[in-house]
């Protein structure tokens, strides 16, 4: 209730930037959401709508001293699978690669463990097969190491015959996607990402690997402020006996139960061993190369880079992607059940459906983070949309923030598209 009361009553100006007026009903909720959490992180949100840039906003601290700015990098968790999927469609695009050609024409060491037959497609769509981390490495600091982790992805063994099921690889996606481009093009993925999608499109931060002199532009995680209260219980709590609290499960968990998937198997993708010893947020965590899980962008070259993807692969008279890949990239590839995803995906190569609380754009296509960041395209609509933050939160299937702003901005579009905003 008292979450419910912070929106109701929140200021509805609590935010810098640029806004359009179509798009005004939209900033204010973005205010709404942050209002009451300002002191205890920042977040962005940008919007692209007909191949204009309509709202670029933000709000909130970056740091316990510093507040988020215009060019404020934050950690997006899985949302930066989206920008590692449209590199590869750019790099098919190229000509470099395709989605049907077995991975070991480009890669032969992958061919291992019953892999021969492995293609791009069954990658991007998340039929590999290979999204065990937990039992694929011993530590989860290894995943520091990018060659070291080509080679793990060398020796796994698909826990299903390719092709036959989906399970969503959380982590393994990076390094599976990213190996494939390096070796298709003998070049580094770093290399990649700025030659063919950061200077084509001009984009102000997106990095898998944050360089050393950018590290002072990343949002980090705060610290929880207690509260006088709080600093009392905490105080009266260190001289009592330690009674073990049970765990609480999360909202996602309880999901996870009641969808009838195995537990084990979220499990077995989401959490390598030994993450209490490893920080996607530490330097070392940031500097790594991890792009299903520590992709650092502005929210403004996310939704810049899905603006292109709006506009069916071409950008200020610029044709990133040609029209038969954008064909091939947009379609949903498989409708069955995922083994690790708690709701349908309706998985596309490298991107999922847009999540709202109602409205549907049957067209988009996107993807979420663990943390609740997001960014996503709908073509039908010309529109795209990104939002970023650094509050410690976590969930599969996203914060109610994101899908709450996600619908309010397919309705701003559609007062300007067809007269009215509606819900549904």
């Amino acid at each position: 209730m008292g979450q419910f009361k912070d929106i109701i009553f929140a200021n509805t100006e609590n935010y810098q930037g640029l806004v359009d007026e179509r798009f005004q009903d939209l900033a204010q909720q973005f205010s709404r959401l942050q209002d009451a959490r300002v002191d205890h992180g920042g977040a962005a949100l940008a919007v692209y709508f007909q191949g204009k840039k309509v709202v670029d906003i933000f709000t909130g601290k970056k740091s316990a001293i510093e507040n988020w700015a215009q060019d404020t990098l934050s950690v997006c968790y899985s949302t930066g699978k989206g920008v590692l999927a449209t590199l590869a469609h750019i790099l098919v695009s190229e000509g470099f690669l395709d989605y049907d050609t077995p991975v070991i024409q480009y890669w032969p060491e992958f061919g291992q463990k019953g892999k021969s037959a492995m293609t791009l497609r069954h990658i991007l769509s998340h039929q590999s097969g290979l999204y065990d981390i937990r039992n694929m490495i011993t530590r989860a600091v290894e995943m520091a190491d990018w060659q070291h982790m080509l080679k793990v992805m060398e020796q796994a063994t698909p826990r299903f015959e390719i092709g036959t099921d989906s399970a969503y690889q959380a982590l393994t996606f990076g390094w599976l996607v990213g190996g494939v481009l390096e070796k298709a093009t003998k070049q580094p993925l770093v290399w990649l990402m700025q030659r063919y999608l950061i200077d084509p499109l001009d984009l102000d931060g997106a990095y898998f690997g944050v360089p050393l002199d950018q590290l002072s532009r990343v949002a980090r995680p705060l610290a929880k402020i207690k509260s006088p209260i709080e600093l009392a219980q905490t105080e009266h709590k260190s001289v009592q006996p330690v009674i073990k609290k049970q765990h609480k499960r999360h909202f996602s968990e309880k999901l996870i139960e009641l969808s009838g998937q195995n537990p084990q198997d979220f499990l077995d993708a989401m959490i390598p061993k030994g993450m209490k010893d490893f920080s996607f947020f530490s330097d070392q965590g940031l500097q790594a190369i991890i792009p299903a899980a520590n992709g650092a962008f502005t929210a403004n070259s996310l939704a810049k880079m899905y603006a292109m993807l709006a506009n069916k692969g071409v950008w200020e008279n610029q044709e990133i992607l040609k029209p038969e890949v954008f064909t091939a990239l947009s379609q949903i590839q498989s409708l069955k059940r995922d083994r690790v995803m708690p709701i349908p995906m309706k998985w596309r190569l490298g991107y999922h459906r847009v999540l709202t609380m109602g409205k549907r754009a049957q067209q988009g296509f996107g993807h979420i983070g663990y943390n609740g960041s997001g960014a996503w395209c709908d073509p039908q609509r010309q529109l795209s949309f990104a939002y970023t933050h650094n509050f410690m939160i976590g969930s599969i299937t996203g914060d109610y923030r994101l899908w709450g702003l996600s619908q309010e901005t397919l309705r701003c579009a559609d007062a300007v598209l067809k007269g009215r905003k509606g819900w549904f």
